[in-house]
C-alpha cells in the first residue's frame, strides 16, 4: 500500500496525477480504466481540497491504495481533515434546475466512473473501487 499526502492547494493535483499514473502503470491498468481513475480521483481530491479542507493549505489530502489480486479490484481512499459532509443528501445534478449550476458534479462523476464508491459515516472519506 503506497500513501500520499498533499497540502490543500490546487498546485497538489499534479501530484495526485502523478501518483495515479504511477499506480496504475505499476499494475497494468488498461486506457479505458486509467481514464475513470484519473478524472474519479482527481475528483476526489478536488472535492476534499475545496469543499472538505475549505483550501485551508495547512489541511492535507491523505491517499493510498489498495490492490486487490484475487478480485482483480484497484481502490483508492482519499481522506481529508474536514468535517464530512452528508453525502446521502445532495442535489440531483441532471435535475433541469442544477444543469446551468458551475458545481456540484463531482460526487455524481465518481459515481459513474467508479465501479464502488464507499464513503465512511462522516463523510471525509472515499473509496473509489475500480475492476481491472
Amino acid at each position: 500500500m503506497e500513501k500520499i499526502s498533499v497540502q490543500s492547494s490546487p498546485e497538489s493535483l499534479v501530484k495526485i496525477e502523478e501518483f495515479i499514473d504511477t499506480t496504475c502503470n505499476n499494475y497494468n491498468v488498461g486506457p479505458d480504466v486509467f481514464g475513470n481513475i484519473l478524472i474519479a480521483v482527481t475528483e476526489a481530491v478536488n472535492n476534499a481540497i475545496y469543499h472538505g479542507n475549505q483550501s485551508d493549505s495547512s489541511k492535507e489530502v491523505h491517499i493510498h491504495h489498495i490492490f486487490d489480486s484475487s478480485l482483480k479490484k484497484l481502490s483508492f481512499v482519499i481522506v481529508d481533515e474536514g468535517n464530512g459532509f452528508d453525502y446521502n443528501n445532495l442535489p440531483d445534478p441532471t435535475a433541469p434546475e442544477n444543469l446551468a449550476l458551475i458545481g456540484g458534479r463531482g460526487v455524481f462523476l465518481m459515481k459513474q466512473l467508479a465501479d464502488w464508491v464507499i464513503f465512511n459515516d462522516s463523510g471525509n472519506s472515499v473509496e473509489l473501487q475500480f475492476k481491472l
